[in-house]
């Protein structure tokens, strides 16, 4: 029986595109355009992608995965403290659960339940943020009155913007698996 398979040159363009697309979500992190902030919150870009690649993928490899975008986003926000809460932990979590769900099918792979995992797993990394500071001595008070604002604000927005990422990439990996078929 003769195989059809993804020729090179499709895995090093599906490659440059998962990655490129990556990459835009990183530059995006920090790039606050009009209208695109809400209370000086931005969208969660690294979330949003993890979540998009994540929905397709097995649990081990979207934990993994979640691993390695937080401490990316944790080597572009140190602020030279020796110990500090890292995202690694909450976007790990974030993967798996993501991956878990779509493994389960309790939710469909549209907009909207994409847009509402997102806002889920926007909450529950900003408060595995917070728990974190907590545990590391921070005012508790002060540091759960912020994570209200900011897990609200990043889950609103983050779901919002979803769509912008999932749309073309999850086309993409569509096509690439019917070629695969």
């Amino acid at each position: 029986m003769l195989e059809r398979k993804v020729p090179l040159s499709k895995k090093f363009l599906n490659w440059a595109v998962t990655i490129g697309s990556l990459l835009i979500c990183i530059l995006s992190m920090y790039t606050r355009f009009p209208g695109m902030t809400l209370m000086g919150i931005a969208p969660n870009w690294l979330l949003i992608w993890l979540v998009a690649w994540s929905v397709n993928r097995p649990v081990l490899l979207s934990v993994m995965v979640g691993i390695a975008l937080g401490f990316i986003q944790d080597g572009m926000t140190f602020s030279g403290m020796i110990i500090a809460p890292t995202h690694a932990l909450g976007l790990a979590i974030a993967g798996g659960l993501t991956s878990l769900l779509q493994k389960q099918r309790y939710v469909q792979e549209d907009f909207i339940s994409i847009a509402l995992i997102v806002f889920g797993m926007a909450v529950i990394v900003e408060t595995i943020h917070a728990v974190q500071l907590t545990v590391m001595g921070a005012g508790m008070d002060n540091v759960w009155t912020l994570q209200q604002r900011i897990a609200l604000s990043s889950a609103i927005l983050s779901s919002l913007w979803s769509p912008v990422i999932y749309f073309p990439l999850s086309r993409w990996w569509r096509s690439l698996e019917k070629q695969e078929d």
